[in-house]
């Protein structure tokens, strides 16, 4: 085996999140031992999974551990496996690169702030690169399981934009992390600071974690952590410290997670599940091909680490581990998408997080922090889990016209209770935003009248309300389609009476622009403004014409309705027109300002720009002449 040195550069976001990551964790630098345990933790997981298909990596006198030397003198500590370890092309893959979706916006994000950006690195994981917070130089020796000892590797960098890599001989598999400690963090070398450390953040860690004190007065290793699964252990041995310490184990994360629900199952099937809610959203939320899911162990064996089979997508942030009692030890992906009891399984995790999601909701200042980070997520279910539906809608959360303002903190039932007893719909408008909600005319006739609306503006809305269609009974209805029935609507002034009495100019309207609209119609839910467009009941909602035509799918030929405001002074001025010019040009000026309105995009802003000009300078040669 060659021993070529190389010497190779870190990927520029590895450089970034390293000088981000050691001025804005300082504060919170201990933190770095328990990422370097979970990393240690996760491999000798790994090899033992590895080893039901290929037994002759594990033999039955390894005992599978985590060790922490430190040698005061020489100013050093390091983290010790012999787990799965690594060879030369997984190092230079998991230590030089990110690859990490949203690694890109979460730099953008990075603000200078040290609370705030500490804030967003434990949204985004810290991970290996953590060392360099005490560290001023970090050397990492590895032997992947089933290579010989001459194809271990050295890696070694400063973190300051490069790192070396090199082969060596090494007789055991696993991986030794040395860190050479900076001269103000000797503290990292002191047997009491870490053997704290380790019952604080580690404690839960499932393999035993001992402690060496190298040319100390004992050299002896000390096994400092209890070394049983936190999962195994009953709740009422288990505190509210050692339930988020698990969780930032298992997710890297910084923050405390919202809730969690620790619950053993017995019976026809057998398992324990720890399911954890975050409190803040990660930067590849919205990468719905991304590995997620829980991590699977089979009586306490370490099977996966995503094990997507057990949540729907939607719950996708979700964090937590299932321990299964009946599932074979050898069992695959292949294998979990066939197996019959996942589908039992599958369904009460889905119930019991919802369960916690309605816990959390009973609480509005906590659940106005959820639906904030995940609430899109959670609409997806509505179109997903039809199962489910009537629980997801409980916990859905929108902007209405009773807010006052786009904060997304009103559920149905809070509507329902604000209707009148006449009322039997419950009234939604899609938007592009709470701006072009909250002023369209569409809702005018409603606000006037003091019937809410909710104001819908997140991309998903259009395929939920298609999805919920009811709730309680109260059908959703869309204010922006022709059909628009209002309650105890004792109007004598019907729409078929409004456009018989106003025929002769809709016609003259519509002769106008009968290439730009399929009809012409008087309005009834118009307060304001001069006219709206409106969809007719078979067609697609423009908002979301919109959204499909923006991802490049093709739709048919669909023109909107224009309904026009009878009693707007704006009306009255184009019924009185007697030029054919200025008749035509007002015509088209009303349509485009329904359209804008709308938030709809002009297919000819020039010309519209034009023909308002026009129509101004000919109205202020009108007035001299008059």
């Amino acid at each position: 085996m060659s021993k070529q040195r190389e010497t190779l550069g870190f990927q520029t976001e590895v450089r970034q999140l390293l000088q981000l990551m050691i001025h804005s964790l300082y504060s919170n630098k201990e933190i770095f031992l328990r990422e370097m345990i979970s990393n240690a933790s996760d491999a000798a997981d790994k090899l033992r999974f590895e080893a039901l298909a290929n037994p002759e990596l594990l033999t039955d006198d390894t005992d599978l551990g985590v060790g922490i030397e430190i040698n005061k003198e020489q100013r050093t500590l390091s983290v010790v496996d012999n787990g799965i370890g690594m060879s030369r092309d997984e190092l230079i893959d998991n230590l030089g690169t990110i690859a990490k979706s949203g690694t890109a916006e979460f730099l953008q994000q990075m603000t200078g702030d040290k609370q705030h950006d500490a804030h967003l690195i434990g949204q985004f994981g810290v991970g290996f690169y953590s060392a360099f917070i005490v560290a001023d130089k970090v050397t990492v020796e590895s032997r992947r399981a089933g290579l010989e000892a001459d194809a271990a590797v050295r890696w070694e960098s400063d973190g300051k934009g490069e790192f070396t890599i090199e082969n060596i001989d090494r007789a055991e598999c696993g991986t030794r992390v040395t860190l050479h400690l900076k001269k103000d963090e000797s503290e990292f070398a002191e047997s009491f600071r870490i053997e704290s450390l380790i019952r604080k953040y580690s404690d839960h860690i499932g393999f035993p974690v001992s402690l060496t004190e190298i040319g100390g007065e004992d050299t002896a290793a000390k096994v400092v952590n209890s070394a049983t699964a936190l999962w195994t252990r009953s709740r009422t041995d288990v505190s509210e410290d050692e339930y988020k310490e698990f969780y930032k184990h298992l997710s890297h994360d910084f923050a405390d997670p919202l809730i969690w629900s620790h619950n053993r199952v017995e019976g026809k099937r057998e398992y324990t599940s720890l399911l954890y809610i975050p409190s803040a959203a990660p930067f590849d939320l919205w990468n719905r091909e991304k590995p997620r899911g829980l991590k699977l162990y089979v009586q306490r064996v370490f099977i996966m680490d995503d094990a997507e089979q057990f949540l729907p997508l939607y719950l996708r942030f979700v964090k937590g581990v299932v321990d299964s009692s009946d599932l074979p030890l050898n069992i695959s992906r292949e294998m979990l998408q066939k197996n019959p009891d996942l589908t039992a399984m599958r369904s009460a995790l889905t119930r019991r997080v919802l369960d916690m999601l309605k816990k959390i909701a009973a609480d509005e200042d906590e659940y106005r922090q959820f639906w904030g980070e995940f609430g899109q997520v959670l609409k997806e279910g509505l179109v997903e889990d039809h199962a489910n539906k009537d629980k997801l809608a409980k916990l859905l959360r929108f902007a209405t016209t009773h807010n006052g303002n786009e904060t997304q903190n009103q559920s149905l039932d809070n509507y329902l209770e604000r209707t009148e007893k006449e009322q039997d719909k419950i009234y939604y408008i899609l938007a592009e935003n709470y701006a072009t909600a909250i002023a369209s005319p569409h809702i005018e006739q409603l606000r006037s009248r003091g019937i809410e609306v909710l104001l819908l503006t997140d991309r998903i809305d259009a395929w939920l309300v298609d999805s919920l269609a009811e709730y309680e009974g109260n059908v959703l209805v869309d204010v922006a389609r022709e059909t628009l029935d209002l309650p105890d609507d004792s109007d004598d002034k019907g729409r078929d009476k409004l456009n018989d009495d106003h025929k002769k100019l809709l016609k003259k309207i519509h002769g106008v622009l009968k290439e730009r609209v399929e009809s012409v119609n008087a309005s009834r839910r118009l307060v304001e403004s001069s006219a709206c467009v409106v969809a007719g009941e078979q067609d697609i909602n423009p908002q979301l014409r919109r959204m499909l035509e923006a991802s490049g799918q093709e739709l048919p030929d669909s023109k909107p309705i224009l309904e026009i405001n009878v009693e707007h002074p704006l009306v009255i001025r184009l019924s009185g027109e007697d030029d054919d010019g200025r008749f035509d040009a007002l015509s088209n000026i009303v349509l485009d300002h329904a359209l804008l309105a709308e938030g709809a995009q002009l297919e000819n802003p020039a010309e519209y720009v034009q023909r308002m000009t026009e129509y101004l300078l000919n109205l202020d040669i009108g007035a001299d002449h008059e």
